[in-house]
């Protein structure tokens, strides 16, 4: 399989306690992809990558404890630090129509509705009320951000085939 066919979820920053739990930041808005069962492919950052089953996963702190099948001690759990994890995309349910996944729309090239190319799509916020999108781009040598709320009103267009939105940006943007 090739790396679009998987969704990072999280990344193990930490070990916790002696029996190979790890601390996990999760990039999931629930628990429901570390389900126990769940096989997650966990991309080392010293190069190569493996296949795990989940045990089981729960709250913990600002993220998740983590425990995987055949991780059984802190030297394991130790070995995983800094490593992504992903899941296959084709485990993920269909979306309703205009709905998408964030790993679908980061990398996105943002343009105004005249057509104006406004940068990339850079990262995704979640706040109480609506998304922000992160727009970067490089202007004379130096990196923009723009902060462009995620409504129906702003954004205009997805084009996921074309790897491109269109926005109409609130006045002061």
């Amino acid at each position: 399989m090739t790396d679009t066919q998987f969704i990072v979820i999280g990344k193990i920053i930490g070990a916790h306690g002696i029996n190979g739990n790890l601390r996990v930041r999760s990039y999931a808005e629930s628990l429901s992809p570390f389900e126990a069962g769940v096989l997650l492919r966990v991309k080392n950052v010293r190069g190569g990558d493996k296949h795990y089953h989940v045990k089981w996963v729960k709250p913990h702190s600002k993220g998740i404890l983590l425990s995987l099948k055949h991780v059984d001690d802190r030297d394991k759990a130790e070995a995983l630090i800094g490593a992504e994890l992903l899941i296959d995309k084709a485990t993920f349910p269909e979306l309703e129509a205009g709905t998408y996944y964030w790993s679908d729309l980061i990398g996105l090239s943002v343009f105004s509705k005249d057509d104006e190319y406004i940068g990339r799509l850079k990262a995704i916020l979640p706040t109480g009320s609506n998304d922000v999108y992160v727009v970067e781009n490089i202007v004379n040598g130096r990196k923009e951000e723009i902060l462009i709320p995620a409504l129906q009103s702003v954004v205009l267009d997805i084009d996921l085939e074309k790897r491109a939105m269109h926005v109409e940006l609130p006045q002061g943007l």
